[in-house]
């Protein structure tokens, strides 16, 4: 799928102030054209020249709609000569500042993942590639029926570019990262606002030097809108750091779900054969056969969340309460924001960005980690043994391709360094090899159906302590009642529970039943 352009204002919309043309028919200023957009006629004042030529985006004479103001100034010379950029800087500002009231604005995030999904090309597929597409999910299918005990899902296999990738995973990013979006945005207003204060003139002080608002404005009303802009300005500046990070790992996912993540609609099996394709590179495999071993892989992990329903919830709640425990570098945004014009966006964008966001970690914070790496490796690890099985002796460069599979996933990539700076989230199953031995042992112990039977319910089904003990949890499994094969003790567990209810009443996040609880 070809990347779309950004919209533009039809340039008939408005003939009197058509950007590059002034009211009189000769040339204006674009910057003025654009700010025109929010502040109407009052963009035609002496005070908006000043502070256009303050921030070097003006020039003399460009309030009288002469050339002189593009002439004098580069910057306006270029949007002038470039309408496609000036129409691209007006969708940015517009939708920066229509961003609606969420903390995460989800089309601008989109449009910006899609930007960086197209960068070096995005073909889209066509109907040959999903005809064939189909053909190998029906191998994989067939491979899988004699691998696992759950059921194939209802959806055919998709080849999807990488736009459409980004397109259908955004929604579940959005959900999973609200927590932290409402957490950046607090302390980026509140930031601000300790800065501006009560004072009016506390505002006027941060103008750039030569720059002055324009008369009669109630500088008391500004002040009170200058909270909520911030804070949609701040969602705005999120928005694009999880396009960016989401746009770079839509570079190197070869399937929907590759992170680990249940990031499509419950039995989507999607496939992006441009990244495949790169996959393949060099490894002197048959890509044919490099499409099927990785088709397999992603209609296991399929099958395996839409089995077991809970363990989609498991791993999706884990994120938002790693997410939600947060705690922002406030000095740093402070720090940051503190030599940072508030007028200007894009310099806010600049102060926003590079790693900003990291958080300090909490003990609460360090335990959803510690769950959420937990569920990550049980569902790889998963994957890598009914993998195995189902291409074992059907694929002949299947042990090649799985060890690939492995280096790959402990080398952090380029786009997991990308998206672990800019959200602050490592996507790191980092107990991989234990999980595999234990549905391994499993396997070799009691059958695969009791490897698959550990995901009936989350009372049974492996944890931390059993990656920490996993003979011990095979040889105890059926012998014991539900919850003690996983090593965690459940009058403990609700003794607690009553303890911290009878006490301070704090927000719990779930207790240790949902697989990870126990720290490594």
């Amino acid at each position: 799928m070809s990347q779309d352009n950004l919209p533009q204002d039809d340039a008939g919309a408005d003939d009197e102030h058509t950007p590059g043309e002034g009211g009189s028919g000769q040339p204006s200023d674009p910057m003025k054209d654009m700010l025109r957009q929010f502040l109407g006629d009052a963009v035609d004042s002496p005070e908006v020249d000043e502070m256009l030529s303050a921030l070097g985006m003006g020039g003399a004479g460009a309030a009288a709609g002469g050339a002189g103001g593009a002439a004098a100034n580069p910057k306006a010379a270029m949007m002038a000569n470039n309408p496609a950029a000036f129409g691209a800087l007006q969708a940015q500002v517009q939708q920066m500042f229509a961003g609606g009231d969420g903390p995460v604005n989800q089309q601008l995030a989109t449009d910006v993942a899609r930007r960086a999904a197209a960068q070096g090309g995005d073909s889209s597929v066509g109907e040959a590639a999903q005809r064939d597409a189909e053909q190998v999910g029906n191998v994989a299918s067939l491979w899988l029926d004699a691998a696992t005990e759950f059921p194939a899902t209802s959806g055919a296999v998709q080849v999807v570019s990488r736009a459409e990738w980004v397109e259908t995973t955004m929604p579940a990013w959005v959900e999973a990262l609200t927590p932290l979006a409402e957490g950046v945005n607090s302390a980026v207003a509140s930031s601000l606002t300790d800065r501006l204060g009560d004072d009016p003139e506390a505002l006027r002080s941060q103008l750039p030097p030569g720059m002055s608002l324009p008369g009669g404005m109630d500088m008391e009303a500004v002040m009170g809108q200058m909270a909520p802009m911030m804070e949609r300005m701040s969602s705005s500046m999120f928005s694009l750091q999880l396009g960016q990070a989401a746009g770079a790992l839509s570079q190197e996912v070869v399937s929907g779900t590759d992170v680990g993540l249940p990031l499509v609609p419950e039995g989507g099996v999607l496939v992006l054969p441009t990244n495949v394709r790169a996959f393949a590179e060099g490894l002197e495999i048959d890509p044919a056969e490099v499409m099927l071993f990785l088709t397999v892989r992603e209609s296991a992990r399929q099958r395996l969340y839409a089995g077991a329903p809970w363990v989609r919830s498991q791993v999706l709640e884990a994120v938002r309460s790693y997410a939600a425990d947060m705690r922002l570098d406030t000095d740093g945004i402070e720090a940051k924001l503190g030599s940072v014009d508030p007028t200007d966006p894009e310099a806010m964008q600049s102060a926003l960005s590079g790693g900003l966001f990291h958080p300090e970690p909490s003990e609460r914070q360090k335990a959803a980690l510690t769950r959420l790496e937990t569920w990550l490796a049980l569902v790889e690890g998963w994957v890598d043994v009914v993998t195995d099985r189902a291409t074992r002796g059907t694929l002949p460069h299947a042990d090649a391709l799985a060890e690939v599979v492995r280096r790959r996933r402990a080398t952090q990539g380029p786009a997991e360094k990308t998206f672990a700076g800019l959200v602050g989230l490592e996507l790191r199953p980092r107990r991989l090899r234990d999980a595999a031995n234990l549905f391994a042992a499993m396997e070799d112990k009691h059958g695969a159906a009791a490897r698959d039977a550990v995901w009936d319910h989350p009372d049974i089904a492996p944890d931390a302590a059993a990656l920490d003990d996993v003979l011990g949890y095979v040889e105890r499994w059926g012998t014991n009642e539900p919850g003690e094969a996983t090593g965690t003790d459940f009058d403990a567990e609700l003794a607690k529970l009553l303890q911290d209810e009878g006490g301070d009443g704090g927000d719990r996040d779930g207790g240790d039943r949902d697989g990870g609880a126990g720290a490594r």
